[in-house]
């Protein structure tokens, strides 16, 4: 089976996706945000981060990267997409799930485990737990309160779409130890199809005991489950033929460069993102001195 890993200028848990992907014994690539072709991956994941330095609101400028028009297609399809944290929100900024993501009710960024409620095992996501099993998985987010009017709120809870819930250890409501105060304790939701999920804990970081726990690994391996058991794989999305964007250097398969644990260097991708801008005129300002792109001065030049 192979995951497809999205990465948006911002992403930062690209990696940790990939090496829980690593630990379930499969294979995953990268999916540069300026790419519409998904590689073949059965299931696409959107990983945490801050897309687009967060600009406009959280998701807002993901949404409209041209690898997410592929994502849509995908979804509509029938494919498996999971989206994590800034994941979440970039799916809720692109319809694929109702709702938003604003500001924890303490003002506070939280880092800490969270104890989750499963609240039904009937997605493909949760297929290896058990309605009303708790599962410890770290959040690490500053804007995950999950709100929605009240329509929506009933209309997923009759429909059984809240695949997890905040709680205490024991599984009890979380009422004041909620970690961003979200309506209803919600933590994730699927679409009406079931084979959208939005979460905004990390259970890419609970995969391996050496990190403290394997809850997350619960959610992996029910992904794995139900492809297998469907038998098939990937539906096929054919990407775009005018506007596709060649995949950045060093964001290919894992395996054409020898495993998760090797990627293009940081400057590599960085000049290219900073080249990429100066070419689109977007560069630090527009033009600099003597017409240098980015407005970057000139070694021993004077600021203005």
């Amino acid at each position: 089976m192979k995951f497809g890993i999205a990465v948006f200028p911002g992403t930062w848990s690209d990696r940790d996706c990939a090496r829980a992907v690593e630990v379930l014994g499969h294979s995953s690539v990268y999916l540069w945000h300026r790419d519409r072709d998904l590689q073949g991956a059965d299931c696409v994941i959107l990983p945490g981060g801050f897309s687009y330095g967060d600009h406009l609101r959280t998701g807002a400028v993901a949404r409209f990267a041209p690898l997410m028009d592929s994502v849509q297609e995908f979804a509509a399809a029938g494919g498996l997409v999971i989206g994590i944290c800034n994941g979440f929100q970039i799916l809720c900024e692109a319809h694929l799930l109702p709702g938003a993501l604003t500001r924890n009710a303490s003002l506070e960024f939280r880092c800490e485990t969270t104890w989750l409620r499963v609240e039904t095992a009937e997605t493909p996501f949760t297929r290896e737990c058990r309605a009303g099993e708790v599962l410890a998985i770290p959040i690490s987010h500053g804007e995950g309160r999950y709100v929605a009017d009240p329509e929506t709120l009933d209309r997923l809870d009759a429909e059984r779409r809240v695949a997890f819930r905040y709680v205490r250890p024991d599984g009890s409501p979380a009422g004041d130890a909620s970690p961003n105060g979200s309506m209803r304790d919600i933590a994730g939701i699927v679409n009406e199809t079931r084979n959208v999920l939005g979460m905004m804990p990390h259970p890419e970081r609970a995969a391996e005991a050496v990190l403290g726990g394997e809850d997350g690994m619960r959610l992996f391996r029910s992904i794995l489950g139900s492809v297998e058991e469907a038998g098939t794989f990937a539906p096929t999305v054919t990407p775009a033929a005018v506007g596709s964007a060649p995949a950045a250097p060093g964001r290919g398969p894992i395996s054409d460069r020898g495993g998760p644990g090797r990627r293009a260097p940081a400057r590599r991708v960085m000049k290219e993102t900073v080249h990429n801008a100066a070419a689109d005129g977007q560069g630090g300002g527009g033009p600099g001195p003597a017409g240098e792109p980015g407005g970057r001065r000139r070694r021993g030049a004077a600021p203005r």
